[in-house]
């Protein structure tokens, strides 16, 4: 999202094709259907509309949790909607929600004081950047503490982390790269609706979770398009 933003029609004149959390909330599209301007491609502002899985899939994964806490940026307009979205779910589950803000890079030690601080038995990682930049950090603090932890993006699954959910990271660079060759081919961007994720998908990481001493139910496994073993 921050490359989006600073791709400026006064400095960069040519179209963009971006993925990021919430264009029309960041103001940089009018609107899905009708981007106007140079910009379009994929957006994850749909993020809200799934966050309650989040919840559901760790309590199902480890039933002993009771309080959670959610890694997020709150400058992040979708993180926002997702907090609000999972602050209501979480009291018919059994859970107590905790709020740990990450808003740069550098607030991460003090986001890993926070989760030991307000006794964090699990833990949810949001699609934001700054989480991004910090996936190597944030993998080891969840392994080193004994804390089950779901991610958006696969690739946290894929570096050791427990479980993710959320939207196929290849599929919507597959799609973005439609975007281009329709670009290069003369249509305009402005006329090409930016689209939503259609393709999710669930990873589970069986060794990680042999680590955290939990067994995940088939009914998780049964629904999950990779076993990590």
């Amino acid at each position: 999202m921050p490359a989006t933003l600073a791709a400026k029609p006064a400095a960069l004149p040519i179209p963009v094709v971006f993925i990021m959390a919430d264009p029309v909330g960041s103001g940089v599209v009018a609107s899905l259907a009708h981007p106007g301007g140079i910009k379009t491609g994929q957006s994850l502002a749909i993020e809200e509309q799934f966050a309650g899985k989040w919840l559901e899939l760790l309590k199902d994964a480890a039933p002993q949790l009771s309080r959670i806490a959610y890694l997020w940026n709150p400058a992040n307009h979708s993180s926002a909607s997702s907090w609000k979205t999972m602050q209501g779910l979480a009291p018919s589950l059994g859970l107590t929600l905790l709020s740990v803000e990450l808003r740069d890079r550098k607030d991460i030690d003090d986001g890993f004081a926070a989760i030991i601080r307000k006794r964090a038995e699990g833990v949810i990682v949001d699609s934001d950047p700054v989480n991004g930049s910090n996936q190597t950090r944030i993998v080891e603090f969840t392994a080193a503490n004994r804390l089950p932890a779901i991610y958006v993006w696969r690739r946290y699954v894929d570096a050791g982390g427990l479980m993710s959910y959320g939207p196929s990271f290849y599929e919507l660079w597959r799609r973005a790269a439609t975007y281009v060759d329709k670009i290069l081919r003369g249509e305009s961007p402005a006329d090409l609706p930016v689209e939503q994720p259609t393709k999710f998908e669930l990873v589970v990481n069986l060794k990680t979770a042999k680590s955290l001493g939990l067994t995940i139910p088939p009914s998780i496994l049964a629904r999950a398009d990779e076993v990590i073993e």
